[in-house]
């Protein structure tokens, strides 16, 4: 009997997992590209629609490993050295949001959302 129930709530669990998601739920996100050369972003300011979210996809070309840092929008990740990394934001509202390579302050940039 126990067995009989965990599949019927195994298969309902399946059933709610392939359901089709609502628009509101299945908003594409924003791709935008950064590159990490020479201890420098590429390009330095980026833009995005506001209330959408923002996925960044971040090459470092660069022989050592950096960290995208920025506090505004709660985000840090380290990218190895010649590889590159994706950095999920969540939907914002209009503003300028700031990052920085933590391993290098110099170099920084910003997320304009409109």
């Amino acid at each position: 009997m126990v067995i009989v129930i965990r599949k019927l709530i195994l298969a309902a669990l399946c059933a709610i997992a392939v359901l089709p998601l609502s628009p509101s739920q299945a908003q594409q996100a924003t791709e935008l590209q950064l590159t990490y050369s020479k201890g420098q972003f590429q390009p330095s300011e980026l833009r995005a629609p506001a209330d959408k979210p923002i996925t960044v996809r971040l090459k470092n070309l660069d022989a050592k490993a950096m960290e995208f840092e920025s506090k505004s929008l709660r985000v840090e990740k380290v990218v190895a050295a010649n590889s590159e990394g994706v950095i999920n934001v969540r939907a914002l509202k209009p503003g300028r949001y700031e990052f920085y390579d933590d391993f290098n302050e110099k170099a920084r940039g910003a997320l304009v959302v409109q």
